[in-house]
């Protein structure tokens, strides 16, 4: 396709399932879309800074395939050395983490690796992503590639990385790209929570995805005024509907994991349910595979790949002219949340 579209795209979080975001980004870039901007949250934050910075460092959307398709996501799960005296107890070991560092595992591979990813592209901190955007309806200052949700549990609210940081007494430009995405991918009680330096106090940042885990309004405008590009969303998920089989919860595990579940979806339920937010949404909902399993075969990397290209593929040849019209309200930016 030789005509380029430019838009806004924003990546719904979902752990291991996140390698469909790439294939169903992959797809976009094939049929001629650029990406002004890209918002996401835990997986989305992870796989969108990948992306914000091979754009700004020219490379093709090929390479971000390649770095998802040989993670070792394994590695991630690093604990403690308090916690290894009980490696032949896994259960025993998480709850130590979990009871004296509020995590089963540390992140700290996880925050290292995106760290040496994002550096050999030339981007460490929000700054290197920061680019002059004439007729943005944001304050000065706040034009960034990439922008990815936290819930800050300490303050009961969802922040937005980098736009929030100026408000809490921090240099936006001089905050690590990669510590920020290590906050939106913090799963509750799996990671160890991310601590901010805040004028508020210090503040405990966790997975993103609890409070925003798909904020396709991200950068839509409040201005009233014509946006200058649409936004495009790509969906791992969905929340259960009306006629959903109940599933028994008998054990402590399956009801903390319920629970987070349930706070993720019901924050969801506007975005679902409103038409124009599915029309510019693609779902690729990927099956077989929970956010967590970190233990992913390269047939399943493969599948989760071809599922998010196959989504986004479809929605195209539904949208031959493009992405559906544009509404006043698209293209912003977002409300700063002190």
């Amino acid at each position: 396709m030789d005509q380029t579209r430019t838009v806004d795209l924003v990546l719904e979080g979902g752990g291991v399932k996140g390698i469909a975001l790439v294939g169903a980004a992959t797809a976009l870039s094939e049929h001629g879309y650029t990406f002004a901007r890209i918002g996401g949250s835990s997986a989305g934050a992870m796989v969108g800074s990948i992306m914000a910075a091979m754009q700004q460092a020219g490379e093709p959307f090929s390479r971000v395939d390649d770095i998802m398709r040989t993670i070792d996501y394994l590695s991630f799960m690093d604990r403690r050395r308090g916690a290894r005296f009980l490696t032949w107890w896994p259960r025993g070991a998480d709850a130590w983490g979990v009871l004296f560092h509020l995590g089963a595992y540390r992140g700290l591979q996880l925050d290292r690796w995106l760290r040496g990813v994002l550096a050999d592209l030339g981007v460490r901190t929000f700054g290197d992503l920061a680019f002059d955007d004439p007729g943005s309806a944001l304050p000065p200052g706040d034009s960034y590639r990439l922008v990815v949700t936290a819930s800050d549990v300490s303050r009961k609210r969802a922040m937005f990385l980098p736009w929030d940081l100026r408000a809490h007494g921090r240099d936006p430009d001089e905050y690590p790209v990669a510590r920020a995405v290590r906050a939106s991918a913090a799963i509750p009680f799996f990671f160890e929570p991310v601590r901010v330096d805040s004028q508020f106090g210090k503040l405990t940042l966790v997975d993103g995805s609890l409070l925003r885990t798909y904020p396709i309004d991200i950068f839509d405008r409040k201005d009233g005024k014509p946006s200058r590009w649409p936004t495009i969303g790509v969906r791992l998920s969905s929340p259960a509907g009306q006629r959903t089989k109940a599933q028994p919860v008998t054990t402590p595990i399956a009801l903390l994991e319920n629970l987070i579940k349930t706070t993720v979806d019901s924050t969801q339920v506007r975005h679902v349910s409103d038409p124009a937010m599915i029309d510019r949404s693609i779902f690729a909902k990927p099956k077989g595979v929970r956010f967590t399993d970190f233990d992913l075969t390269p047939e399943q990397r493969t599948s989760l790949f071809e599922a998010g290209h196959a989504a986004a593929t479809a929605w195209v040849l539904r949208h031959p002219d493009g992405p559906p019209a544009s509404t006043p309200g698209e293209d912003q930016g977002f409300t700063i949340h002190q």
